[in-house]
Order: structure tokens, then sequence, then C-alpha cells
């Protein structure tokens, strides 16, 4: 790849809601008011559009099957086949949403049936051979979902590309996803095989949001994934900044519950608040993608695609902001408290080993914790099945601890200093005065966040008054200063 001795170009990620608006994308991002070698030094990694990795694996929200849990199950020959044609008809669909009659269609059409019929004819092949005592279909089905996940990604990207050539730009279709090809390498190891020849100053180029690897990209990163391919794709380049177009602007709390006209845009902070975030759910990026890209001290700016001329937030390693301040509020619900109450624990070892053992066997994530001599208790998030297993392993371990789980919500106050005077007691009053009945407050020393533990019906009220409290009665930052930090990242 033919980069700059100080690198020019940016590398940016485009999610699937952006992407399902082609006429915006174009004219906000791609092509806008670009022209000539303004459109270059600049690579785009692609999402899958809008709901098909949904139908591809299973739907995030409401967990309805898509192809890859049908064929896990496989209690019908024909259900996993029905769905991915299904998925091979929403994706043709799409192609003639975007190109019309264009002669591209068919060339899109052509790319889509190629993709699906040999994933299906994969599949068939799988399940013929499992048929056989020898051979065990679980032990397969990781490489299933890996497989199924890179069609919605590819679909995307190889449409963008040929869009793109439509409008006179030069771009290339650069694909990660191993499709037909026998070499097992890392994900670095693709990636810059991938790149290594495209010169950035006369050429776009278009990736797959999934790349392939050795050691399989959703089994390390789950449906982060394609912020993870952004990242190593910015971190190996040597991106001088890193860019991912998302439908909303990164504010201090939920629009839709707090009020526009209310919540404020945020116009920089660092990869520590971004850690927060994601922990409470709101992912401005991947945890293992904003590592990547902290530790090359590589800024990352979040945009808004159907706001391109505003600057956006930029999330760099050393900001820290000049006044002390919450700069957001948010929170997760449906939460479980798991607390463990045993007399005989104090000043004893091992029981929380035990405990942090039994939550990962069940994979059950751990959003935050606290103990006191003889009780420890886990908030943490997952299927209300796994919690009860874990409950029920945990008391046949320890017979005479009494282990209780009750349902709650967090709600986090977050800043990159939040060291002002009086801040948890004016939380905490504000809470009181709108009826909220507080159930548990976490601070630690740093003073990057304060979570506010809160019955379940109480989450929504928590989160507008302590927005109200330590967002709103506070002066917002000067304009001139926000857009002078942006600048500075």
């Amino acid at each position: 790849m033919t980069t700059q001795p100080d690198s020019q170009h940016t590398v940016e990620k485009i999610g699937g809601t952006s992407m399902a608006d082609t006429e915006s994308v174009l004219n906000n991002i791609f092509i806008g008011k670009r022209t000539g070698s303004d459109l270059y030094q600049r690579i785009f990694v692609v999402s899958a559009y809008a709901g098909i990795t949904d139908k591809l694996l299973r739907h995030k929200k409401t967990g309805e099957p898509g192809v890859h849990a049908l064929f896990a199950d496989a209690e019908s020959d024909w259900a996993w086949g029905d769905a991915l044609s299904k998925v091979g008809a929403d994706m043709t669909r799409i192609n003639a949403e975007i190109f019309g009659d264009h002669a591209d269609r068919r060339t899109a059409d052509q790319f889509v049936k190629e993709r699906i019929e040999g994933a299906r004819s994969c599949l068939l092949d799988l399940h013929r051979l499992c048929s056989y005592g020898h051979f065990s279909l679980s032990e397969h089905m990781n490489t299933v979902r890996e497989m199924l996940s890179a069609l919605g990604e590819a679909h995307s990207a190889h449409n963008t590309s040929l869009l793109l050539q439509q409008h006179h730009v030069n771009a290339i279709f650069v694909d990660l996803t191993n499709w037909r090809e026998d070499e097992q390498v890392s994900l670095d190891e693709k990636i810059s095989g991938a790149l290594a020849e495209i010169d950035l100053a006369a050429t776009l180029p278009i990736v797959t949001g999934y790349g392939h690897s050795k050691d399989g990209a959703i089994m390390n990163y789950g449906r982060g994934y394609t912020e993870v391919i952004f990242s190593r794709v910015a971190v190996l380049t040597g991106a001088r900044e890193a860019i991912i177009h998302k439908e909303f602007h990164l504010s201090s709390g939920d629009p839709k519950l707090i009020g526009e006209d209310k919540v404020r845009k945020i116009g920089r902070t660092n990869y520590d608040v971004a850690d927060q975030l994601s922990n409470m759910g709101m992912e401005a990026i991947h945890p293992s993608a904003a590592k990547g890209l902290r530790q090359a001290r590589i800024p990352l700016r979040i945009k808004n695609t159907f706001d391109p001329e505003n600057p956006g937030t930029v999330i760099s390693g050393n900001y820290t902001s000049e006044d002390s301040r919450t700069e957001m509020v948010t929170g997760i619900k449906s939460v479980y408290a798991l607390e463990f109450f045993e007399q005989d624990m104090v000043r004893v070892n091992g029981y929380d080993s035990a405990i942090l053992e039994a939550l990962k066997h069940h994979r059950l994530r751990i959003i935050t914790k606290t103990s006191n001599a003889n009780t420890i208790a886990h908030y943490i998030e997952g299927p209300l099945k796994s919690v009860k297993r874990a409950t029920v392993e945990l008391g046949e371990r320890f017979e005479s601890a009494t282990i209780t789980v009750r349902k709650v919500a967090i709600v986090s106050a977050i800043g990159s200093d939040l060291e002002v005077e009086g801040l948890t007691a004016r939380a905490v009053n504000c809470l009181a005065a709108a009826g909220v009945n507080l159930l548990g407050v976490h601070q630690l020393i740093r003073n990057v966040d304060i979570l506010f533990i809160v019955a379940e019906d109480d989450y929504e009220t928590a989160i507008v008054a302590l927005h109200e409290e330590l967002v709103e009665n506070t002066e917002p930052v000067a304009v001139d200063d926000e857009q002078r930090t942006t600048r500075a990242a």
C-alpha cells in the first residue's frame, strides 16, 4: 500500500443503519462536495445492511433465530434453507433499490447468488457429513457462524464499490472474508496482504466489515467484529484518524428519553469514557477496537451520517476536560443483582474466585460488583436461565450460603473528570426528590463514573433526573473551546 511518510489517510467505518440509506451515505460521506484527489486518502470498512446479519445469525434484540440458529437446531431439514433463501431475496431487493435498471444490478444479483448458493451447498454437505456418527455438527457451528456472517458484509462492500464506480470514483472491493480461499492466516496478515498493493492517493478501498482469520472473528469479538476489523485496518496502515459514521451524535444522554432539546453533543472525550459507555451497553466503539486505537495513539472521531458538517466527537487517549463535570448520563436496564451471603466468609479467601468461575462458566457478563465482610454482590447481564443455573451451581458448592437474585437497573454519570465537589450528594438528593429509591452507589477513587443501583421501574425517572441535575443545570462548554479541542485531537 502506498502512503505518505506522514500518513494523510483516514480509516472510516459505516454502520448498517447508515448503509441502508444509500443516498445519504453517497452525499454525506463518500462523495459530497469532494472532487478529484479529495475523494481518496481514505479507506472504508462497511457493515452489512441493517437487519441482514440478524437474519443470518439471530436477532440481537428479539432473539428470533436466523439461518445459523435454525441450522444448529436442525429440527427440520428445510427451515434453515428457507431462511437462507429469504436472506438472498432480501439482498436482491436491496440491489434493486440501489441500482434500479442499471446493468450493475445484474452483477450485484449474480454476486449474491454465488455467495448464497455457495453457502447453501457447503451447509448441505456439512449436514450430510454429520449424519454419520463419526462427525458432530456442534464442532463445526462456530465455523458456520463465521461463514454466514461474512455474507452480509461482502454484499454491502461489493455493492458500494459498484455504486462508487458508477459515480466515476476509482473504488475497489477488498474482500477479507476468505471466500473460496484455502489459506489460513492471522487477521493482521489478512488485512496487510489485501491492502499491500493499493495506492491510496488514487484508489478508494471498500473493505468488508468481516475479516476471516484462523482464530475466528466472532469467536473473539462477538457481533462487534466489524469495529475490530476497522481498528486493525487503521492501526496496520498507520491512519492519522479513525472515523465511525453513526446515525446519531454522541450526546450527553439518550435524546429519545431525555429530549433532543435537552441533551448536549459531546465535542471531545477520552477512551476511558468510551470504555465506561461500553460497560453500560452504549458502545461508542467495541472495547477491543478501542484498545488497538488507543495503543497506537490514533484519535477516533464519531460522526453523524446525517449531519456531515458537524465535526462530531473526538475520542483520544490523553484528553481530560478542562472543567470537572459530568459529560454523560446513561444506564442499563434488566440487570440481575446476585447477592452471595456467607456468615463464615470473614477473612477467608476463595469465595470470590468461586463465584467468578461460576459466572464465567455460564457466560454471564459482570457489569460491576461490591462486597463487605460477609457478602459479595455481582451485577450481571445475561439470560435468566443462565443466572438460575449459576445460582444453583453456587448453592450446591456452598450449602450454608444464602444466595438471592433480584432484577435492578444501573444508571451511570460518566465524565473524563468527575472530581466535582458535592457531585455525589447532589445526585443522591435529586434521585430522592424524583421519588427514586436508591439501592446502592458505586464510586471509585479515579472519578470517571458513578453507578447508581435503582429498581428497574425507576430506570427512566432516574436517567431524566440525573441528567437534569448534573448536565442541564451546569454551564455548557463554550462552543469555540469545544471546536478548538476537537481540532487539536
